[in-house]
This record gives C-alpha cells, sequence and structure tokens, in this order.
C-alpha cells in the first residue's frame, strides 16, 4: 500500500507553481547556473561548454534574454564581434527560486523501487 509525504499530494502544486517555465528546458538552465559561477561568458564559451549548435544556442540565448534573465554585450576583439552575456539581478532571483523548487519536488519524493 502506498504511503503519502506528510506535506501531502496537495503541496506539489505550489511546488510546479515556484518552477519558471522558461527554465524548464535543459540548455537554457545550463546557461543560466554557468553564469552563477562566472560574470559573463561569450558565446563561443557557452557554446563549447553545452555542445550546442549555433542555431539552437542562439535561439535558448534570445529566449533568455527576452524573459528578462540575461543581458548581452557586444564587443570587437582582434577586430572579430564577440558577444558576452550574464546574468541580471532579475534572473538570478529567478533561478534562485526555481532551483529551490526543484529541491522541494526532489525531497517530496519517495524512494524509487528498482524491484519491480
Amino acid at each position: 500500500m502506498p504511503h503519502s509525504r506528510p506535506d501531502g499530494d496537495e503541496g506539489l502544486k505550489a511546488v510546479l507553481d515556484g518552477m519558471n517555465g522558461l527554465l524548464m528546458h535543459r540548455v537554457r538552465l545550463g546557461i543560466c547556473v554557468l553564469l552563477t559561477r562566472h560574470s559573463a561568458l561569450s558565446f563561443s564559451r557557452l557554446k563549447e561548454l553545452l555542445e550546442e549548435t549555433d542555431g539552437s544556442l542562439g535561439a535558448q540565448l534570445r529566449g533568455l534574454e527576452e524573459g528578462g534573465f540575461i543581458v548581452s554585450k557586444k564587443e570587437f576583439r582582434n577586430r572579430r564581434p564577440v558577444t558576452w552575456y550574464s546574468l541580471t539581478a532579475e534572473g538570478r532571483k529567478r533561478l534562485e527560486k526555481h532551483l529551490e523548487a526543484l529541491a522541494r519536488m526532489i525531497g517530496g519524493c519517495e524512494p524509487i523501487d528498482r524491484t519491480r
């Protein structure tokens, strides 16, 4: 017979409400987590770290920028364009809220019975 968690299944809705839909995609979440570790990262470095194509990474970055999570700054290095991305203060707060909700959700899981 399954047993319920002390906080009950009803608490799941509150946890889900704490998550940000924009961060549900693994690449967008990865970008934000990487940007918490660095003041800024270039497009080419993000591409290398996340092993994404130009088109895919560009689309994910654009979504985060339009959503107010990140900002971009363009400059030239050795006469070549370089785009730098950094996390906004609001983006950092929203990421922290999302990660806290994920932790609560994971903490509320029952152990998986692998014998079945």
